[in-house]
């Protein structure tokens, strides 16, 4: 029987995830104003080659490309009565790509409505995860990888829906930013400790942070989150540094080098499953593999 992500983190592995998807999908031919869902039935073999250049890397870990793959990000493109299609394409894809011994994670992100607009009610926000993460988890994923969350009504609604109504393990990120204090909170004023303790009483098996900053703010962030509750596995998937805007692009500057050099204080500070964010790319991950095979 296959041994889950926890069992792996518990015992003391630390798990290589991928990289930037969203990189590598424009550096692929995705062009501005395209559902990057969509390619999960348009180009599939582009998504696949995405997923094994990670694994070819050294990811264990491979995420699918459904970060947008619910009922309201697709109703923008139309595309909202085929988002069971969409996930179930998508866990396929990235099978095929880590084989039946790697780790799938199904990628949920924010939906873009607020409960605290009232955009939405909480039971339709619920059944939008819970549409996805079923999805996901009967097409085979390993687990359900909630992400770059700032809102902890929402983030804890997706635990909710994903564990109610899967029987696989879950996974939530938050996304953070530095204030001018010197701590850390999410756009919607949410602190790691807050993260930590309405994620795991929502009943997530695995917590941590993504996005909005470079490796080496991680590692307060997850010091944070470790002081709050001593065992819990903590994911980490950083940017390749702070971006600027360039010609119309976001520049991601931070070399793989620089990344994977931060990553010995990290798994010091707690986390137990690293990978990549914005602009990070399978040399990023090559990088932190090597660091992480050779500490």
């Amino acid at each position: 029987m296959k041994t889950t992500l926890t069992e792996r983190l518990k015992n003391g592995e630390i798990i290589i995830s991928d990289g930037a998807l969203g990189t590598m999908l424009q550096a692929a031919g995705l062009e501005p104003g395209i559902c990057p869902e969509i390619w999960n039935a348009d180009f599939p073999e582009r998504v696949e080659a995405i997923a094994r250049a990670y694994v070819t890397a050294g990811s264990q870990a491979v995420e699918t490309n459904t970060f947008g793959a619910n009922r309201f990000k697709m109703s923008h493109y139309g595309l909202q009565n085929r988002v069971a299609e969409l996930n179930r394409k998508a866990v396929e894809i990235t099978r095929r790509a880590v084989g039946p011994d790697g780790i799938v994670l199904g990628s949920v992100g924010p939906t873009g409505v607020l409960l605290m607009m009232g955009d939405v009610s909480e039971q339709e926000l619920y059944e939008a995860f819970k549409e996805q993460c079923m999805a996901l988890a009967e097409a085979g994923a390993d687990a359900i990888c909630i992400e770059t969350m700032t809102a902890i009504d929402e983030a804890t609604l997706a635990v909710r829906a994903a564990k109610e109504n899967t029987s696989v393990e879950v996974i939530c990120t938050m996304t953070f930013d530095k204030t001018i204090q010197g701590d850390f909170r999410t756009m919607m004023g949410i602190s790691p400790e807050d993260m930590t303790h309405a994620l795991k009483s929502a009943g997530a098996d695995v917590i941590g942070t993504n996005c909005g900053n470079g490796m080496e703010n991680m590692i307060s962030i997850v010091e944070e989150i470790r002081r709050t509750d001593p065992v819990i596995p903590i994911l980490v998937h950083a940017n390749a540094g702070k971006p600027h805007f360039h010609d119309g692009n976001n520049i991601f500057d931070e070399t793989p080098e620089i990344t994977a050099s931060y990553v010995p204080r990290l798994i010091n500070a707690g986390a137990t499953c690293i990978g990549g964010c914005c602009g990070t790319t399978p040399e990023h991950i090559r990088m932190i593999k090597n660091i992480v095979t050779h500490r």
